[in-house]
């Protein structure tokens, strides 16, 4: 499609995450996240409308027209813009709440919408996703579980050249299984050598992690 419309930056055909607002009990959104990278994603860019702030564990999603919530916690809120393929992306929650989270908005706005490569490091559909894209010099990762909690060892060789790199990553925080909105930043430098190099991304229930890439040095 992206062949002969190339002028079509973006494409619906995706429960997004405006379908939390009027949402029966039985909809699951969060296998449906870690389903469509595997089937619906290979059609093109999807218009998924994610960046919630208001985030609910299973237990305590409920449908709010007025203040919708997501399912899942806010790391996976994150991660999808990572994983999601989308050229035009959206901030689907009030201005006021972006405005109370200065570090998630900075973020979300910093994520590049089109990108220069893309490997996959990790999946099951259904299950699990991780996926790395390069920006320029810059690699970024998004990695999503389902209602299980899951850590996920990545393989940073599979993509990063070796060398040092400074990693900034958002990661589900010690309350995320009671409360989806806690999370955790941290600053860390890695090393990565021709052998094969790990990561651990450990997810909540319903979490997700994320993290750039840059390299420093030579």
């Amino acid at each position: 499609m992206q062949r002969p419309y190339p002028n079509v930056v973006n494409h619906e055909g995706v429960a997004g995450l405006e379908q939390m607002k009027w949402a029966q009990p039985h909809v699951d959104q969060v296998t449906y996240d870690v389903q469509i990278p595997f089937i619906r994603m290979f059609a093109g860019p999807m218009d998924y409308t994610q960046g919630a702030m208001r985030n609910a564990t299973r237990g305590n999603f409920r449908a709010v027209n007025s203040e919708p919530m997501s399912q899942g916690t806010r790391c996976r809120q994150l991660a999808e813009y990572v994983i999601f393929e989308a050229p035009l992306t959206m901030l689907c929650d009030s201005p006021s709440n972006y405005l109370a989270e200065p570090e998630c908005l900075r973020w979300m706005a910093a994520v590049p919408t089109v990108w220069d490569e893309t490997v996959a490091l990790a999946g099951q559909v259904g299950d699990y996703a991780a996926i790395a894209r390069r920006k320029g010099a810059d690699w970024y990762v998004g990695a999503m579980t389902d209602w299980s909690a899951r850590e996920l060892e990545l393989d940073l060789s599979a993509f990063l050249p070796a060398g040092t790199y400074s990693v900034e990553i958002f990661r589900d925080g010690p309350n995320a299984t009671r409360a989806a909105r806690d999370y955790v930043r941290e600053l860390q430098t890695v090393r990565v050598d021709a052998a094969q190099h790990t990561l651990k991304a450990a997810m909540a229930p319903g979490g997700g992690w994320t993290a750039k890439f840059t390299r420093v040095g030579e």
